[in-house]
């Protein structure tokens, strides 16, 4: 199985002083997937939140909505040198997933229709973390992850798992699917955090 989805090869473009380094400007949105893509109906979608402790809660698609979808406009930096300026989302902000949680965990591992999996410190997710459904004013394509998928920008895009289903409060970091195979455990692309 190819590391990336058929067809795609990228197009490079001028640089911008915007860009992180290393980056190129994408005027496309690439589809990259490490397998086939999951179809998943938003009545059948779930998403579930377990704490360290084992506590349990979770919602489906009119309970995600319920928590108050906002716009969201920026910039998304994939780790093969892409870079897309000014995307337009709509989403929930992942804060509202964890509104009364009690919780020590210091790591995020979120996992997806599919097997995917990835992580990310929660402490840097306040405000900066999203459940996406749509993008650019249209329910998100399933090649881009839809129903749902996170949306992390400040992070490399592998860290904004498509198909997303579950979230796990940890307090040990625990490497997901592509840290596993040698990207980098925290994925800042102003840092060029692209390996190991």
């Amino acid at each position: 199985m190819g590391i990336f989805s058929p067809g795609f090869t990228g197009r490079r473009h001028e640089s911008k002083e915007e860009l992180p380094p290393g980056q190129y400007l994408e005027r496309g949105f690439p589809v990259l997937s490490a397998g086939p893509t999951p179809r998943i109906d938003k009545r059948d979608w779930e998403l579930t939140l377990v704490t360290e402790r084992g506590e349990r809660r979770s919602w489906n698609w009119q309970q995600m909505l319920d928590l108050g979808p906002e716009e969201i406009a920026t910039d998304i930096h994939c780790v093969t040198a892409w870079s897309k300026l000014g995307t337009s989302w709509r989403g929930v902000p992942l804060d509202r997933f964890l509104d009364g949680v009690e919780t020590e965990a210091q790591y995020l591992f979120a996992g997806s229709y599919g097997g995917y999996t990835t992580n990310m410190p929660l402490g840097e997710l306040k405000g900066r973390a999203w459940v996406a459904f749509e993008y650019d004013g249209a329910d998100l394509d399933p090649e881009h992850g839809g129903p749902a998928r996170l949306l992390v920008p400040h992070l490399y895009f592998w860290k904004s798992a498509k198909w997303v289903n579950s979230l796990r409060l940890l307090t040990a970091d625990e490497p997901g699917f592509w840290e596993r195979n040698g990207y980098n455990m925290h994925g800042d692309p102003w840092r060029e955090e692209r390996y190991w």
